[in-house]
């Protein structure tokens, strides 16, 4: 496997001025990251040799690794093409060798790659290279050049006229031009910096919900364009309803390629201009577009991809209700609301089928009452789809009649429930019962443990994305695995009662050996240590070195296996507890007995140190919120019932670009628009709010034929504080268009 060293000290360099990273830190991962070490891993136990590098900051090297090594390899696959025509000078060796950009390597390529016939190719045919080769060297001969030109003229070659030779030439310049790599940057970047987005519909398209009315005729800049409305645009398109393109006035491009191109004055000068004009209008522009369109795609991809990513990571790390016996509901009318149980560790315990809504509300009570006293019950979570607000209510009724006030009722998102029941995984699980029950089961154990039920569904039917089908699906892929990874191993993995869909997600550990594990379990026992990992078939020295840290086993043989100190360093935790003269159980009981240590005794670097005592003093810590039930209105149960005025409590969602979406209790989540989410400036809308986030809201406006409802977060805060007036700068006063510029920033809108 290629190792550090493979890659140049001037790509080094480049990264680590980049992405602001110290130099010896970036060897370090790419160093570990060839020897298989894992992102988690790297970033919890690693410190000491990266330097303290986070998880985010990995992330970015491993991406950039890759990245370049492409890199390298696109580049050896030239250089052997240039070569293999034998048109390799050392200066082009050195330019090729020198880039660090794909883009600018595939430009310095473009003259040599293979290509269909074109004008130019047909000129060349006709012996017209020389010719051209002087309009682009700008250097006078001595011999006119209509005199020139007329010594190409062969009509064997139909080159009939000197206009025919000067035409064929000019055909062959455009080319060159287009193919220069260093003009194809300027424009690149020209059309990058003035270009226009510009969409319009289509001829008879039907757009019959008027979904992309504002895009019939619109214009944003594409260097600021929000990756919402271009990944709006890019789906209009495609479904037939809208046409965009790039726009750029012609003159400026023509103007800059000119002021490039042009080096003296003499006869050969009309003809370039020609040839600048061509080349822009008939190769340059078009190709141009192209690759800005490629490239705008790509960043709104990114844009939406780490949206989704970040929505994803808040609503994996949702707070947990815990280890408690929970009875689930799968709410409907007609057919019934399915019950489900399961008890402390979310084993399945029995299911029924209860009709309150159709006229049996006092044997449904009845059945409630049976199952909540036969199984311990101590919550109920009701999923959030159709007829949960009147199974809510029924619920609250019944816990009122009963005086059952130790019990709560929470209403949770079932999004992905169904998916989840239809799974290969939900058959694995549960072969014997019917999906509605799998989908209940569900709804009771994301109550109790969101991230260990969220896992076994397919992030992109969880509903936390923007355009989720349109972005780069490799990419969207590889996103949301790394932040369903970075969330397990934040938490740590229960051993001995984790699913294998859990457990394929610690560092280090894959699916097949997930499924070993539960087998080995199943076959064993609970694991007593996590040196009984190494007996499971496929956990080797690596793989036990990268996942034992983030499983844990309580009540086990060893005291620090519940913790998320690493087996390997164990001897420091022993020197701790000579250092300070109590035995490890008793520092875990009584952490205040850190205090005593004597660090200076301790041969751990710093960093591991301090994650060491750290962990000691909350052993086996939580990460997450401690959990807390939002409360709907009761008063508030349909669309029909909202109305402008009302504060509610609702959940966060989703939170896109241009705002968040909050459910209030009416099965149609509200919007909060990015200018309502906070009474501060804000850039990006998860500055103010996350996924799972409880808020109070201000109801804007609802509107039932639409099914649209404006909420408010700002209009419920106080008045931001003005700033206490200060002495006056010294810097430069602002001009116009920059406070223009701000105001716009400020004032942005969907």
């Amino acid at each position: 496997m290629t190792d550090a060293k493979a890659l140049s000290p001037a790509i080094l360099q480049h990264l680590s001025t980049t992405f602001n990273l110290p130099l010896q830190g970036l060897v370090a991962v790419i160093t570990l990251l060839d020897e298989g070490g894992t992102v988690p891993f790297i970033a919890r136990y690693r410190k000491e040799a990266t330097g303290n590098l986070d998880e985010v900051q990995i992330r970015t090297i491993e991406e950039q690794l890759a990245y370049f090594r492409d890199l390298a390899t696109r580049r050896e696959s030239i250089l052997a093409s240039i070569a293999e025509q034998g048109k390799l000078t050392d200066d082009l060796k050195l330019r090729i060798e020198s880039t660090l950009d794909k883009s600018e390597l595939e430009d310095l390529y473009l003259p040599y790659r293979p290509k269909r016939r074109t004008k130019a190719t047909i000129a060349r045919e006709k012996g017209l290279e020389p010719l051209a080769l002087y309009l682009w060297n700008q250097q006078p001969t001595g011999t006119p050049l209509s005199a020139f030109a007329a010594t190409f003229v062969d009509p064997e070659k139909s080159v009939l006229s000197p206009e025919d030779a000067l035409e064929g030439a000019r055909h062959i310049v455009a080319e060159i031009i287009s193919e220069t790599a260093d003009l194809r940057k300027i424009a690149r970047q020209l059309m990058y910096d003035e270009g226009i987005v510009v969409s319009r519909k289509s001829l008879d398209a039907v757009d019959e919900q008027a979904k992309f009315k504002m895009y019939y005729d619109y214009r944003e800049a594409a260097k600021t364009i929000p990756s919402h409305r271009m990944l709006a645009i890019r789906r209009g398109e495609s479904e037939g309803i809208l046409y965009f393109l790039i726009e750029l006035e012609p003159l400026r491009a023509t103007s800059l390629l000119r002021a490039h191109i042009l080096r003296a004055e003499g006869d050969w000068t009309p003809h370039l201009l020609l040839a600048i004009e061509d080349c822009w209008q008939r190769l340059l522009s078009s190709s141009i577009q192209s690759e800005l369109r490629l490239e705008l795609k790509k960043r709104s991809d990114t844009d939406a991809i780490q949206v989704f990513r970040d929505n994803l990571f808040n609503l994996l790390l949702s707070a947990p209700a815990g280890p408690i016996s929970v009875l689930g509901i799968d709410p409907g009318l007609r057919t019934g609301c399915k019950i489900a149980i399961v008890d402390e560790t979310g084993k399945f315990l029995a299911h029924d089928v209860i009709y309150p809504h159709t006229g049996k509300t006092t044997l449904a009570a009845q059945t409630l009452a049976t199952l909540i006293s036969t199984h311990k019950v101590r919550a109920i979570a009701i999923g959030n789809g159709t007829a949960s607000r009147e199974t809510d209510a029924f619920v609250r009724d019944f816990l009122q009649e009963k005086s059952l006030g130790e019990i709560f009722r929470v209403t949770v998102s079932e999004s992905g429930a169904s998916v989840y029941s239809a799974s290969d995984i939900a058959r694995q699980e549960f072969p014997d019962l019917d999906l509605t029950v799998r989908g209940a089961i569900s709804i009771a154990r994301r109550l109790q443990d969101p991230l260990s039920e969220l896992v076994k569904v397919d992030p992109k039917a969880i509903g936390v994305g923007q355009y989720q089908h349109d972005v780069d699906q490799r990419q969207l892929q590889s996103s949301l695995e790394a932040a369903i990874e970075t969330c397990v191993n934040r938490v740590g993995v229960d051993l001995n009662t984790s699913s294998w869909t859990l457990l394929r997600y610690v560092a280090g550990i894959t699916e097949r050996t997930a499924l070993n594990i539960v087998t080995f379990r199943d076959q064993n026992g609970r694991f007593r240590s996590r040196t009984q990992l190494k007996q499971v078939p496929g956990i080797g020295a690596k793989t036990f070195e990268q996942a034992a840290g983030f499983l844990r086993i309580r009540n086990g043989e060893e005291p620090l296996d519940a913790t998320a100190v690493h087996p390997e360093s164990y001897p420091v935790v022993q020197q701790i507890a000579q250092s300070i003269d109590a035995p490890i159980p008793e520092i875990i009981r009584n952490p205040q007995l850190l205090a005593k240590l004597n660090r200076s005794q301790l041969t751990a670097g710093t960093f591991t140190v301090n994650d060491i005592i750290e962990e000691l003093r909350k052993p086996g810590r939580d990460p997450r919120e401690q959990f807390v039930a939002p409360s709907f209105n009761e008063q508030v149960r349909e669309l029909a019932d909202v109305q402008p005025g009302m504060v509610l409590e609702g959940v966060v969602t989703n939170v896109t670009k241009f705002g968040a979406f909050v459910d209030i209790g009416v099965h149609q989540d509200g919007l909060v628009h990015i200018s309502e989410l906070s009474n501060r400036f804000i850039k990006e809308p998860s500055e103010a709010v996350k996924a799972g986030q409880i808020v109070r809201v201000k109801v804007l406006s609802a509107d039932t034929k639409t099914k649209r409802i404006a909420l408010s977060i700002k209009a419920l805060q106080a008045p931001a504080q003005r700033q206490p007036r200060t002495a006056p700068s010294t810097a430069a006063p602002i001009s116009l268009n920059d406070k223009l510029a701000q105001l716009s920033n400020k004032w942005q809108v969907r």
